[in-house]
């Protein structure tokens, strides 16, 4: 199990995310379609004044049941150690051991 305060730190990460996203992209096209490196220049001081964790590349991959960062799988969003579990009591559908 994941500290419950890194589980509550990802979480706020998402609504800050969401929370200045349409105002992120608005900024970044600005500086996209501007030619003049003033300009380019104080649009970018613009986003650096957002707060950093409204970055999505900030973001981090957690397993939904027991907040794991490392070892997600993306399809299922749980970590390696309960998808095997998962898997093995055929919880998730479709998926079999493979043997060779």
């Amino acid at each position: 199990m994941a500290k419950r305060n890194m589980v509550q730190r990802e979480r706020k990460r998402e609504e800050l995310v969401e929370k200045y996203r349409k105002k992120r992209s608005q900024i970044k096209g600005a500086i996209k379609k501007t030619s003049k490196f003033e300009e380019q220049i104080k649009l970018q001081e613009k986003l650096q004044k957002l707060p950093r964790d409204s970055s999505p590349i900030r973001q981090r991959n957690r397993c939904w049941m027991t907040g794991r960062s490392r070892g997600v799988y993306r399809d299922f969003g749980l970590s390696r150690h309960v998808f095997r579990e998962m898997s093995h009591l055929c919880l998730l559908p479709g998926i079999t051991k493979s043997s060779w």
